[in-house]
Formats: structure tokens, C-alpha cells, sequence
């Protein structure tokens, strides 16, 4: 399986893939009952806005995740100082989603381990409590990645996974 990530900043056809994709995204929020979702569109927020947002917000990174060459996810990369007290670089993963038809193949799981050797620095992962799945997915890929040098700590609903990466894709993660 070939897994890339591509930088759609500057890619018309990336931007209006990511706004199709946007409410299958969506939809699979608001079916977690993580109470995120229509919350944004309730404050005012039209989907074409929010994804518009990512590509005018200078500290986000919206990316493609591709398989064998064909679009099948997106993430959104957040920078700056995410965790206080860090010299390094931050980052957040604010957003991450695979198409149902292409989960369960390992997309995600190469596609989240590219990000975070793409982008070294301090990481801040997040998933809401109410969601074991995304939990138990992103402790498995962090942990991955990592080596097991990884803190996580829950604080509300929310479950946050801290790390820094210094650029290398460890033995069997991408």
C-alpha cells in the first residue's frame, strides 16, 4: 500500500476534495455524540466557511491523505506554542479523517505517522473521551510512533496525548 500526505494549501482541486469530503467528516462527529458537532454551525459557521477558514488561517496546514496516488482522508495541522513552557516547535492535530471505505487498511495509521515525522516538534493530540475508538486509535499510533515516549493525560472529556518528534518514521510505522 502506498500511503502520501500532500500539502493542500495551493491546490484548488485538494481544497474542493477536502469540502466534499467535509461532511462525511462531520457526519461522523455528530454520530460520536461528541457534542462538537453542529455546534460550529450553530455559532454561525457554514461548512463551505469552516473549510474556507482553513486555507485563510496562517497557522493552519490542511492536508491530503492519498492512497495509491487517489485522495482518501484529510488532517488539519495547527501551528504554534500548543503547550506552554516548550522551546521546540508546536503542533496540533486539530483535524484527521479517512473515508469508511479505506479504514481498517493501515491509511490512517501511515498517514498520522507521516504527519508527525513531516512536522518535528512538540505534539498535542486530542480526542474526546466519548469516542473509544479515536482513543484507542490514537494511543496506538502515538504510542507507535513513538517508541512508548509519549504522556497522556485525561482532563474533562478530553484524553491528550503529548510527544515530540524529532523527523524519523520508527520500524513498521509508515
Amino acid at each position: 500500500m502506498s500511503v502520501t500526505i500532500r500539502d493542500a494549501r495551493n491546490s484548488p482541486a485538494d481544497r474542493e476534495w477536502i469540502s466534499r469530503a467535509f461532511r462525511g467528516y462531520l457526519d461522523d462527529l455528530s454520530a460520536g455524540g461528541t457534542g462538537v458537532f453542529p455546534a460550529l454551525t450553530e455559532a454561525g459557521l457554514s461548512e463551505p466557511d469552516q473549510v474556507l477558514d482553513w486555507f485563510r488561517d496562517e497557522r493552519s496546514r490542511p492536508l491530503v491523505l492519498l492512497s495509491a496516488g487517489q485522495p482518501v482522508g484529510f488532517a488539519r495541522i495547527l501551528t504554534g506554542p500548543h503547550l506552554p513552557g516548550s522551546a521546540l516547535p508546536g503542533f496540533r492535530l486539530a483535524d484527521f479523517f479517512v473515508q469508511p471505505r479505506h479504514r481498517g487498511r493501515g491509511v490512517g495509521r501511515h498517514a498520522a505517522c507521516l504527519i508527525f515525522a513531516r512536522f518535528e516538534g512538540q505534539w498535542l493530540v486530542t480526542e474526546e473521551t466519548r469516542n473509544p475508538g479515536a482513543v484507542r486509535f490514537w494511543r496506538k499510533v502515538v504510542s507507535e510512533f513513538t517508541g512508548g515516549r509519549y504522556t497522556e493525560r485525561v482532563a474533562g472529556a478530553e484524553v491528550r496525548h503529548t510527544f515530540v518528534s524529532q523527523g524519523a518514521v520508527h520500524p513498521g510505522s509508515a
